[in-house]
């Protein structure tokens, strides 16, 4: 298509137009980058949370396994885009990285991870508040509650919580981290991601929303007053209204035309160890179980037995290597006579979860004192100990797990081969050396050439040629990001794609990797955090999966306690069969396993006998139980969730209307590159794709060489919006000049009839654009089209769109000065229309926050009549006492009792009074703050006016 410079600055001035936020169009660019296939609940919830420029955020909580980082990674590059960059996303530590990898790889969004570590080094390089960065800031719940005084001194201009039913107890004086992070940012623009927003009361509900929007609700015991029991119809349904502008959710079963899900099906292989490799348990579990270890001193104690206790059941590799450590630990600090010495470093080389798990294990720290004549001899007798035990572990070089691992791959290989999967297996392992131990077992039982390793550093010689290979692969393309980690784990998926048959990974590859082409998973080892096991799961049974993903789970037979465990993990949570896995009702009960995890150690360490475990573990149950209330689950059902009619039709309406701005802007980036990069590119117009040979002059930081619109690129660069070659083509096209001459349009070889454009055929007119820009809550721009005909009539606004969008050539023919003031005249009258309707979207968002804040004012108000009513109901019965009092000393005393609790009462409705005048004086000055916000000032841009024929 051959464009005019005017069409060109036309089109630079729609694709970068700023959009309301009511719009479907203002995520248009965000969508065209996303390098993900977008659902339409997705594109929804985005715009959910853009619904006013008022709103300090939304709480978005669909169902698990929906997206919702997708959702979140949609605004956030709509905020990047818009040069909005202070932005902190706070999560669970266990997701740091599956962020960052999802951010860079979907949205092409830099980010930095931030923890004790990183920021002490940051601030010793001089920058005394790292949260001052050009990246997006990720950092765990635990860290960003610790150093809460520098998250203060940013302006953030947004802030995601992830998992944020962790904080859902802010209203209770103990959660010290969700209080500390309320405070630290009030008046924050945020997200909270949570598929579990209520879950055992509705207080919850008001701590989440008490986040979002100190002035929702009016506080806490006006809220449990009105709303605690949901006593009536009415109060229902108005908490429901109230909910509706912070809260949006959608369930699976309603995006099932958009979002096939496959099955799960679980398979369990038994094993019994041998009897050297039980005595060897036995040894080591009655070790871990002393009240008194040099090696595990109290403030790393629980920690450490959980490692200690997960590289026992993984393999007697694992542990002999543990102990090894123990004892040189120990060695070393007799040697050194020193009593403080880290014993997490060496286990963290073979346990990789340690980093994540010190982050979330919050133990005292215990002062050390220096080593006495008792304790050297203690170190002494415990290394002795440790040297035996370690001794025997070497000494066993079968492992009855391992064998049985045989017989599970055939089973599982059978069951996949049985529902058309492919033949690939992931196997995870929580220890390296097991991984070791596991390549050696399977390479001698015929799976030699068919094997991979996955882990947190992937140094071995086969991963060093696998990342080379790729990198020569894919050398000049975009699918290279230049961080090794980020590379590397892309490498070895690519290669367990099209290459091996078995990945052995430790839980590196749990978070962070999409494995759909995989569907055979074998929990080698199985966590005990219900959490960890879903999102290893969920590498595999995930949008995308074509069959059902058979899952391996190992057990043995001869442990009370494993045996539990995995019934606990299989039944109560439901994590390894069914459509979905584990239920948003359960993980969220859990919150983040932790506790639960501590639980499962402190059995496994304080019981010994079979009856006692089983003991234990039916109060656990009991306990989960409570947890999961049907009842709180029907009122989160009636209280969250829309009509399913309702949500289908919305939904069907976002897919059409996000893949027409999807065709739309790609067309328009195509069509402005191609201008600009005439003589510079060589066009592939079917697969929207270039050769870039020249780079324009001016610009530094683009490669030459192969770019391709689209989704998941691989041979060639990713052209998108934000990519700095399309900034620079589309910047110089918005300063084109444009004089006043006529535009040629060329209908007739045009592909596409059209029933607005085929009268004008023939026809002469004119054509006046220009851009008005409103500025208030949000910036907005229009780009005002008028036009007529030579014969005086109108030319509707649509029509000229897309007279815009046909082929043209330039004559000098200019206009003549009616023809000017003519479409100045009707533009004047476009541009009222379009203030007019800005107007009209504010003083809707006025009216509901005025609405708000009058809720909030009447909740206020509400609560103080509460505490005047129970004085005076405790008034009214002290009168009756007084009453029916049989002496005369009695009722004296209670008639003096009377008086203080009457002037008590007059004092608290002297209270009542002032407190309400400062209520409508402090609503008054949100109101006067909100009415700041919604004034408007207003700029025009003249783009070009012409004159136009069609042939």
């Amino acid at each position: 298509m051959s464009l005019t410079p005017h069409q060109a600055k036309y089109f630079a001035h729609e694709i970068t137009r700023k959009c309301s936020s009511v719009s479907m169009e203002k995520l248009a660019g965000a969508l065209l980058d996303a390098q993900v296939d977008l659902n339409p609940h997705q594109v929804e919830a985005a715009l959910f949370a853009f619904k006013s420029p008022l709103s300090n955020g939304a709480i978005l909580a669909d169902e698990v396994g929906l997206g919702k980082t997708i959702e979140a990674g949609l605004v956030l590059s709509q905020k990047w885009a818009e040069n909005k960059r202070r932005i902190l996303i706070i999560t669970p530590a266990s997701l740091r990285k599956q962020w960052s990898q999802e951010l860079q790889e979907k949205f092409y969004l830099p980010s930095l991870l931030l923890e004790s570590k990183s920021y002490k080094q940051a601030q010793k390089q001089g920058n005394y508040n790292p949260f001052e960065q050009p990246e997006i800031i990720i950092c765990s719940y635990q860290f960003a509650a610790r150093v809460v005084e520098d998250l203060m001194l940013v302006r953030w201009d947004l802030v995601v919580m992830d998992e944020a039913h962790r904080v859902r107890n802010v209203y209770k004086t103990g959660s010290k981290t969700a209080r500390a992070l309320r405070t630290a940012l009030t008046n924050t623009p945020k997200i909270l991601l949570t598929a579990t927003p209520l879950q055992n009361s509705l207080l919850e509900l008001y701590g989440l929303v008490s986040f979002i929007d100190e002035y929702a609700f009016g506080d806490e015991k006006s809220f449990r007053a009105r709303y605690a029991r949901l006593s009536s119809d009415d109060s229902f349904a108005e908490l429901k209204e109230r909910l509706k502008p912070i809260c949006h959710r959608t369930l699976r079963r309603q995006v099932l035309e958009y979002v096939p899900y496959t099955n799960r099906t679980p398979l369990t292989q038994e094993f019994i160890p041998t009897e050297e490799e039980q005595d060897l348990y036995d040894m080591v579990s009655d070790y871990l179980a002393r009240p008194n270890l040099q090696a595990l001193p109290s403030g790393q104690r629980k920690l450490m037995t959980l490692v200690m206790r997960k590289l026992l059941a993984s393999s007697t590799f694992a542990i002999a290597g543990a102990l090894d450590s123990l004892a040189r630990k120990l060695q070393r600090q007799l040697n050194e006579n020193q009593a403080l010495v880290d014993r997490l470093d060496e286990l963290g080389e073979d346990f990789e979860l340690l980093d994540e798990l010190a982050d979330d294990w919050e133990e005292e720290e215990v002062k050390q004192e220096p080593l006495s004549a008792d304790n050297i001899a203690a170190i002494e007798r415990e290394i002795e100990d440790l040297n035996v035990f370690r001794d025997f572990a070497v000494s066993i070089t079968e492992n009855a797990k391992g064998e049985a691992l045989l017989e599970a791959l055939e089973a599982g290989f059978a069951k996949a081969k049985e529902l058309g999967a492919a033949d690939k297996a992931i196997l995870f392992t929580e220890s390296r050396r097991t991984q070791d131990y596991l390549i050696r077992l399977l390479s001698e039982n015929g799976y030699a050439n068919q094997l991979m390793l996955f882990n947190g550093s992937n140094n071995d010689e086969q991963s060093r040629q696998i990342y080379k290979d790729w990198q020569q692969k894919y050398l000049g393309s975009d699918k290279i990001t230049g961080s090794r980690t980020a590379d590397m784990r892309a490498a070895m998926v690519d290669y367990f794609k099209d290459h091996a048959r078995i990945m052995i990974a430790t839980e590196a590859a749990a978070e962070g990797i999409n494995l759909q082409f995989c569907s055979l998973l074998v929990n080698y080892d199985l966590p005990w955090n219900p959490q960890r096991i879903e999102q290893r799961i969920g590498r595999c049974h995930r949008y995308g999966q074509k069959h059902d993903v058979v899952v391996i789970n190992f057990l043995n037979k001869a442990n009370a306690a494993d045996q539990r465990v995995f019934e606990l993990l299989s039944e109560k949570f439901s994590l390894f069969n069914g459509v979905f896995g584990a239920s948003d009702e359960v993980l969220g009960a859990i919150e983040g396993g932790i506790d639960f995890e501590q639980r499962i150690v402190d059995i496994y360490q304080n019981c010994r006998t079979p009856e006692a475990i089983e003991t234990e573990f039916q109060q656990l149950r009991l306990e989960l139980d409570s947890q999961i209330s049907s009842a709180m689950q029907r009122t989160r059902q009636q209280l969250l969730e829309n009509f399913d009619a309702e949500v289908h039709d919305k939904l069907r309406v976002n897919l059409k209307e996000s893949q027409q701005y999807l065709d739309r802007y790609s067309t328009l980036l195509w069509e402005l590159t191609q201008f600009q990069l005439q003589g510079k590119a060589r066009f592939d117009a079917k697969q929207h794709r270039f050769t870039l040979n020249e780079i324009p002059q001016g610009l530094s930081g683009v490669a030459s060489g192969d770019y391709q619109i689209g989704k998941n690129i691989k041979d060639a660069h990713t052209y998108r919006l934000n990519h700095p070659l399309a900034q620079y083509i589309v910047g110089q096209c918005k300063q084109l000049e444009t004089s006043p001459e006529t535009l040629i349009f060329d209908y007739s070889n045009h592909p596409q009839n059209s029933v607005a454009l085929a009268p004008l055929v023939g026809q002469n007119g004119t054509l006046l654009c220009r851009q008005l820009s409103i500025n208030g809550a949000e910036q907005e721009d229009f780009l005002l089209l008028a036009g007529f005909t030579d014969q005086g009539e109108s030319v509707p606004s649509e029509t000229l769109v897309r007279l815009l969008s046909l082929p043209a050539n330039l004559s000098g023919e200019t206009l003549t000065s009616h023809e000017q003031q003519q479409l100045d005249q009707a533009l004047a009258s476009l541009k009222d229309n379009a203030i007019q309707e800005v107007e009209q979207r504010y003083g809707f968002w006025f009216e509901q926050e005025m609405e708000k804040l009058d809720r909030w004012a009447d909740d206020k108000r509400r609560g103080l009549k509460d505490q005047l009513k129970k004085v005076d109901d405790e008034l009214k019965e002290l009168k009756k006492q007084i009453r029916q009092a049989a002496s005369l000393p009695d009722k004296l005393k209670l008639q003096r009792k009377a008086r203080q609790l009457e002037s008590k009462r007059d004092g608290a409705w002297r209270e009542y009074d002032g407190d309400s005048q400062q209520i409508e004086q402090r609503k008054d000055q949100l109101l006067d703050q909100v009415e700041v916000r919604l004034q408007m000032s207003v700029s025009e841009t003249e783009l070009f006016r012409v004159r136009w024929q069609v042939n």
